[in-house]
């Protein structure tokens, strides 16, 4: 990784035309040859770069950096205050907490949370088309299938649908009902949830830890 930063007007040249004055800038190069160009005030987001594969031409005053379609980012140097290099190492990963794994796992063993009276029969339970998340019993002893996503779209709700179609061939367990469990339900997937009778349930990763009241909101 090399960090540079110089005062720099940059030019973009290629399926558009961008410029930039002459500014403060921090001009960011990583192993993968990738090149952008940040501010101060844009979090994370460059105010210009080029994707690999390109490559960066270098001369005292001027960096060109183009790509295979013939695209150019023009780096005009007229002040050079930092320019160093860093080897950051192998990129381990991101691992996120409460993971759909978890959400699953901690629902089980507080299953009362979908309601007074409810038990578990299975974590997992299999149907022909794979498993669904958990399969319980409400306080009357009806069959329920839950699902469970970090965030809930439409392909979960879809994938619940089938797999209670499935569930509900079995004269066993039929009539089977179902929730759809997630931290976030987005508005489309909610609404095509309740026009197929299937209840949501706004998961609070926090609570079902233990760490803040247990507190749900059911809708």
């Amino acid at each position: 990784m090399r960090l540079v930063i110089a005062r720099c007007q940059v030019d973009y040249v290629g399926r558009l035309t961008a410029h930039l004055p002459v500014a403060q800038r921090l001009l960011l190069i990583k192993a993968d040859g990738s090149v952008s160009i940040h501010s101060d005030d844009r979090a994370y987001k460059p105010l210009n770069w080029m994707s690999p594969p390109c490559w960066l031409i270098e001369e005292p005053d001027l960096w060109v950096v183009q790509n295979k379609a013939g695209e150019k980012l023009v780096i005009t140097l007229a002040e050079v205050l930092h320019d160093s290099k860093h080897e950051l190492g192998p990129e381990p990963g991101l691992v996120k907490d409460g993971v759909e794994a978890d959400l699953q796992k901690l629902l089980a063993e507080h299953v009362t949370t979908l309601g007074e009276g409810w038990t578990l029969v299975r974590r997992e339970f299999p149907t022909p088309i794979g498993p669904v998340d958990l399969m319980c019993r409400d306080a009357s002893g009806g069959s329920v299938a839950v699902e469970i996503k970090r965030r809930g779209e439409i392909d979960g709700v879809e994938q619940l649908t089938r797999y209670l179609e499935l569930l509900n061939r079995d004269p066993l367990l039929a009539p089977v009902r179902g929730v759809f469990a997630a931290q976030q339900i987005k508005p489309q997937a909610r609404t095509l949830a309740e026009d197929r009778g299937i209840r949501c349930l706004v998961l609070d990763y926090d609570a079902l830890r233990g760490i803040e009241p247990d507190e749900f909101r059911l809708f």
